[in-house]
């Protein structure tokens, strides 16, 4: 049973000390002397930690449960809650600690957690403590130089693991120009590497994007003879081209049918998308829910409808219907077909796809994306779009716009 302030008040001390749970590892601890302490109890790493909270009544139950709320989102994202406060300790007290590179490193990240992605942020810190807070987390971040930088990606690029590398020498960046910011750093020594690591080989995730194959394609996720949930996903992801994490994730209450719209969170950025429902796409969802619009999720798994289908999912059906998803698609290739259809073959402004894409592309006014900009054009291209999937799918013709219908599209900037 959870604690109430009414409990806490009566238990009186005994000769051994107290412990009084409330759930998720919080609980309160009754001295001998009569003392009350919050203490929260969880594992990371294997390991069985205690956080101390603070002392009741001057921390109340709903602040200790706030507390320990934080401490289980710091724990989501790869913090340990006790080192962070015994970091966030040290700065404050402007010890010999307070300007080293993991000590200004982990409040970065804490001050740019909330607004990323859960798994964006496991990523991240899972990274620096992996990769770089082993060989520059204790030194001073002023003394570090270009060179002691060099030397830990090179360690990260020796196993073969050149990407990552260059993610953690964007990442030490980014801590440098904080501590700049706050200062306790002069300059940034990154740039000083450019050209220091061999580039990243850009590899492309395969994709169907020939017309008359694409319409192949589409004829055979019609005859897909697996579940229903599956199916309307298979056959919905060439309709909204979203990622594939994304449109499993789906929820009903983020879905408005009679106004053709989706809107729901990008998963990299967390700003709000649109996503205008052509007529066929709505058609589709209307069909599917009977079967799951009683729940949250648009695709519920197959075994816990609580739970998105499996991230797997889209990837097998296709390898189920004889696709090769290592060299000719994948459930993130619709978005590539759609980029290169939309742009190459019907004529469609860059600008106007890379919105429904939710790239952040950085327009003339420096505004990064606008989840209503082109709204209205998005939406006339998104019903073009199924209706020319449609055609396709009948009879893998290639429609030819005329020249005064690509006119029609191009994008009218404002005054």
């Amino acid at each position: 049973m959870p604690l109430t302030d009414a409990a806490i008040r009566k238990v009186r001390p005994a000769e051994k000390p107290q412990k009084l749970f409330d759930g998720g590892g919080l609980h309160l601890v009754v001295t001998p002397a009569g003392g009350k302490l919050w203490r929260l109890k969880y594992r990371i790493g294997g390991r069985e930690r205690l956080l101390s909270i603070g002392q009741y009544p001057q921390i109340s139950l709903k602040q200790a449960r706030e507390r320990r709320d934080e401490a289980r989102a710091m724990l989501a994202a790869g913090v340990d809650p006790a080192e962070h406060k015994k970091a966030a300790k040290t700065a404050a007290a402007g010890g010999a600690g307070a300007g080293s590179f993991e000590t200004v490193a982990r409040e970065w990240f804490s001050k740019m957690q909330p607004g990323w992605a859960p798994s964006h942020a496991d990523r991240i810190i899972r990274r620096l403590e992996r990769d770089i807070f082993p060989w520059l987390g204790s030194k001073q971040i002023a003394s570090v130089a270009a060179p002691d930088v060099l030397a830990v990606v090179r360690k990260i690029e020796d196993r073969g693991r050149l990407e990552t590398a260059h993610r953690a020498l964007q990442n030490c960046s980014q801590v440098f120009r904080y501590a700049i910011a706050t200062g306790r750093a002069d300059r940034d020594p990154v740039p000083d590497l450019r050209g220091a690591l061999p580039a990243v080989r850009e590899t492309h995730m395969p994709a169907i994007t020939d017309p008359q194959e694409v319409g192949a394609l589409l004829r055979v996720i019609d005859g897909f003879t697996g579940t229903l949930v599956v199916k309307t996903a298979l056959q919905l992801s060439p309709l909204v081209f979203v990622r594939p994490g994304e449109l499993r994730t789906a929820k009903w209450s983020e879905v408005d049918l009679d106004g053709g719209e989706w809107r729901y969170h990008v998963t990299k950025t967390r700003s709000e998308h649109v996503v205008p429902l052509a007529r066929q796409a709505v058609e589709l969802l209307r069909g599917l829910h009977p079967l799951t619009g009683g729940g949250e999720l648009v695709f519920p798994g197959l075994r816990d409808r609580r739970k998105p289908m499996s991230e797997a999912a889209i990837n097998a059906a296709l390898r189920r219907m004889g696709y090769d998803t290592r060299t000719e698609m994948t459930g993130h290739g619709f978005r590539a077909m759609a980029r290169t259809i939309l742009h190459e073959g019907l004529g469609f402004p860059p600008e106007v796809i890379e919105h429904q894409l939710a790239h952040r592309v950085p327009d003339a006014l420096g505004a990064a994306y606008n989840r209503t900009k082109f709204l209205h054009q998005r939406k006339e291209m998104m019903q073009q779009w199924a209706d020319y999937l449609d055609e396709l799918r009948r009879s893998a013709k290639v429609i030819q716009f005329s020249a005064e219908q690509k006119v029609s599209r191009r994008v009218k900037q404002p005054a």
